[in-house]
């Protein structure tokens, strides 16, 4: 015959005691540091900023003023300026990446002396 069990003298889940057994928050802190740094949140935003505000601003500005009229030429304008942003965001993503490597390959440096 099967037995019953008497369920409200039981602990839930969450009324468990996390410091017992092998779990992991057992022995350790959380880690709360974000999993990407600050600076390359910074530096997406500003690229980003800069793509909206950039194009639409330059062919605006240029518009009535430099091309007289012909928005064709103001919006091709508009479109290069957007590939200047891109460019400049692709090498400055590439110059982040060859720092990290230079911090490296300097630690190793030390690391032998």
């Amino acid at each position: 015959m099967a037995t019953r069990r008497i369920v409200s003298q039981e602990k839930s889940l969450l009324e468990k005691d996390d410091r017992i057994g092998s779990s992991p928050a057992a022995n350790e802190k959380s880690n709360i540091t974000p999993a990407v740094p600050t600076a390359v949140i910074v530096k997406l935003l500003a690229f980003t900023f800069a793509m909206i505000i950039l194009p639409i601003g330059s062919y605006f500005a240029t518009v009535d003023t430099i091309f007289k009229g012909n928005s064709t030429f103001a919006g091709a304008l508009a479109a290069v300026m957007a590939n200047v942003v891109l460019i400049g965001y692709v090498i400055a993503a590439m110059k982040e990446d060859q720092s990290d490597q230079l911090e490296e390959s300097a630690r190793e440096k030390k690391k032998g002396l």
